[in-house]
């Protein structure tokens, strides 16, 4: 959340100003304003004080910035006591008041590169001035998504624990600080100052955080939105006890008032405090150019979902404790310092209904459908909902304000509901009820074994929806990677308007389609005018639309269809396993699979305890296979691909060395001349085992370009790590023993 933006000196907002008649706000804008000011009180005090947010941060900050704007055009409507005037909440009444030795300051935001090389060429300009000649190092670390303490140490003795409050009294939450065990009592060393406040952030670790909400689901409550809103509730916890039981964790980063302390810069202060025995952040450089802070802020953009803990943005300091006196501060923040704020990947917005989705292996699955908004770079109108299980331990209904979250390229996720705006909802919100029957199909529905969560359709072989997602599935790029066989091509090849008959009725037709096949397809498509949809029309699917000069034919993508169908024939045989859509067998069971037996025929001829056997396997995956096996209509689709050509059996290629064997291989990043595909196959041809994760078994880590968390925790392991090159040799002579080995 934004907590305060200052792009001028202390100015006389809130005087008395005689404006031109043409200047004056007109009614609408002071109506706006005064909307916008009572609402960004109440969504600062619901986030400070109650730890519960009423709208996305990202929310919050555009109200704040158009506040800011229309403060800056109108300087008569400003008030002293305006939101933008203040620095973070209030002290609540539940915990004593504590006054700061020395004020504790927000920062000022900036949402874009563009914002934050102004604010870098603004803060070198004053440097210039105040002192020219002078090369400004610039302090760059991690935001960290928590609650901002203060721990004040006498004499080395941890005297008090405060949060921040308004900057200059915050509430004593000493006895919930002393339950975190990153927080020492007392001091290590000697010459320790006789005073001195230490700033820093309270959270909870994202691995930890997962856990806990593992824990909340479990026990039937609604898990927590984020870490950040867990973290502060837990140290607002009347009962320490409570906050004992939680996963929090601090970093230092700041120091307050002090006695008897001299330090040169922040980045040396730094090492002081972890001298003294305090936990201080891994992740933070001192860099000297606005171009090294770009590529600190791309390069954790990039891989902060693989990080401690969650951050929302990079701070920038001036490094320099001197340079910072000079530069001082405004009345409500440093001007050494800025926070740049990544693109939201948290909001908030309207579950309009819970509907379900029928999946290849038959398993239902709720999935809410949203008002579109906009998180993480992309347009978000649907989230998984996982099972009727998960439904009622978030606690969300169906018109809920929900919070819903996209990490990256995670599929977005509904974290729960904003349970203070529920009571405004209009239509009143309501409950989910899960269906007792397929909603494809018909066929009632019922768990796979007894205890079984998901419910499932177990119509395999006829239900529409099962068809048509094991169809998308089998081409995509780890089956037989048929980029011209999409959703939509799915859909017509399974579900079409027109005809009554799919063309494909079980996966196994698939290799025997014909253009002709095809020509009669219709789907609908939404018909629109100006931007908005007016209706619908059956339109051809895989052919044009024919004239009477010129006759419908295949069109282009249908063309590519069928070339791609014909080359994805060859694909080897632990693709095939993937497209057949067989229970818990996914790319990397398929490539033992493959790797152990060689052929199809070999694989449905062995017994459940030689499939079990295989490494990488195991007992489950084997009685998945067994199973699938089993059915008549499943060796149907096998022989009908086998007769059209599709490849059953890898070809033994006996002059590869086994240069590898026994070992276990990670490749991530991008390497030249190896996709990540052709990285594992070159792997697994020469005995080894390509693993996806880093762990103290991994022999090896392949680090290319863009390489990111898997090469730091092989790095935190102590494990080998090769470049492009030393793969190359790897490959073909295998480890090379050294000395020490």
């Amino acid at each position: 959340m934004t907590k305060v933006r200052d792009n001028s000196s202390e100015s006389s907002a809130g005087a008395d100003v005689e404006l031109p008649a043409e200047d004056q706000p007109s009614a609408d804008l002071q109506a706006e304003y005064a909307d916008l000011v009572e609402n960004v009180r109440r969504y600062r005090f619901a986030y400070y004080n109650e730890d519960s947010p009423l709208v996305a941060d990202a929310e919050f900050d555009r109200l704040y910035q158009r506040l800011e704007e229309i403060e800056a055009q109108h300087l008569a409507l400003v008030a002293n006591d305006s939101p933008t005037r203040e620095v973070g909440g209030e002290v609540s009444v539940v915990f004593s008041p504590v006054k700061h030795l020395a004020r504790m300051y927000s920062l000022e935001d900036v949402f874009s590169l563009d914002e934050l090389k102004a604010w870098v060429d603004r803060a070198q300009a004053s440097v210039e001035n105040i002192r020219p000649g002078t090369k400004v190092h610039w302090l760059t670390e991690l935001k960290i998504d928590g609650l901002a303490v203060n721990l004040l140490y006498r004499d080395g003795v941890l005297v008090r624990a405060a949060t921040r409050g308004d900057g200059t009294t915050g509430e004593d939450i000493t006895h919930n600080v002393l339950t975190i065990d990153g927080v020492p009592r007392t001091l290590k060393g000697k010459n320790l100052p006789s005073e001195v406040e230490i700033r820093g952030e309270v959270f909870i670790p994202s691995e930890e955080f997962i856990k806990l909400n593992e824990r909340m689901l479990a026990d039937g409550k609604p898990p927590f939105a984020n870490p950040r809103n867990s973290a502060a509730g837990s140290l607002r916890q009347k009962d320490p006890a409570v906050t004992a039981s939680r996963p929090l964790s601090v970093y230092v980063h700041g120091i307050g008032a002090r006695t008897g302390l001299d330090a040169e810069s922040q980045s040396a202060t730094y090492a002081l405090l972890e001298q003294w025995g305090l936990p201080i952040s891994p992740y933070f450089k001192v860099l000297e150019s606005h171009e090294e802070v770009l590529d600190f802020i791309s390069y954790y953009g990039e891989h902060r979902h693989g990080l401690l803990h969650e951050i929302d943005g990079i701070v920038v300091k001036v490094d320099s404790f001197d340079l910072q006196r000079a530069l001082g501060h405004t009345s409500r923040v440093p001007r050494w310092s800025v926070a740049y704020k990544y693109p939201p990947e948290e909001v908030h917005t309207k579950l309009l209904d819970i509907q379900v989705n029928v999946g290849r292996t038959g398993r239902v699955t709720p999935f809410g459908l949203l008002e579109p908004i906009k998180v993480a770079g992309s347009t978000v109108g649907m989230a998984t909902l996982h099972n009727q299980d998960v439904v009622k331990a978030k606690g969300v209904k169906i018109g809920d304000i929900v919070v819903l979250r996209k990490a990256g390229d995670v599929i977005p996720e509904i974290v729960g509901p904003v349970m203070a705006l529920r009571d405004q909802q209009d239509p009143p919100v309501r409950d989910f009820v899960m269906p007792t029957n397929c909603p494809s199909c018909g066929t009632p529905l019922a768990p796979s074994k007894e205890g079984d969560v998901d419910l499932r359709c177990p119509n395999a072989r006829s239900c529409p929806s099962q068809l048509r997602e094991r169809v998308f599935h089998l081409s995509g790029r780890g089956g037989f990677d048929i980029e011209a066989l999409g959703w939509e091509a799915a859909v017509a090849l399974t579900s079409p308007a027109e005809p009554d008959e799919p063309p494909l009725t079980t996966e196994a037709g698939l290799f025997d389609l014909t253009p002709e096949d095809l020509a009669n397809v219709r789907i609908l498509r939404d018909v629109k005018k100006n931007g908005e949809v007016t209706g619908q029309q059956l339109v051809p699917y895989f052919y044009s639309r024919g004239t009477e000069k010129k006759p419908s034919e295949p069109n282009a993508n249908t063309r590519k269809l069928f070339r791609e169908l014909e080359k994805a024939k060859a694909q080897p045989l632990w693709r095939v396993l993937v497209a057949l859509s067989i229970r818990h067998v996914g790319p990397t069971a398929s490539r033992a699979l493959a790797g152990a037996f060689g052929s199809m025929d070999r694989i449905r001829a062995a017994s459940e305890e030689d499939l079990a056997n295989v490494d990488g396997v195991g007992s489950t995956i084997a009685a998945a296979a067994r199973d699938w096996f089993a059915e008549d209509w499943h060796i149907e689709i096998l022989d009908r691909w086998a007769a059209a050509g599709v490849r059953m059996e890898d070809e033994v290629d006996e002059s590869t060395p086994k240069t590898l064997e026994g070992l276990t291989i990670v490749v991530t990043g991008t390497l030249t001349d190896f996709s990540r595909d052709e990285a594992k196959e070159a792997i697994i041809r020469r005995g080894g085992k390509a693993s996806g994760s880093v762990s103290k078994k991994t022999d090896y880590v392949v680090a290319g370009e863009n390489a990111g968390t898997k090469r730091d925790k092989a790095e935190q392991l102590g494990l080998k790590i090769l470049d492009e090159d030393d793969f190359r040799t790897l490959l073909k002579s295998g480890p090379v023993k050294s000395a020490e080995d």
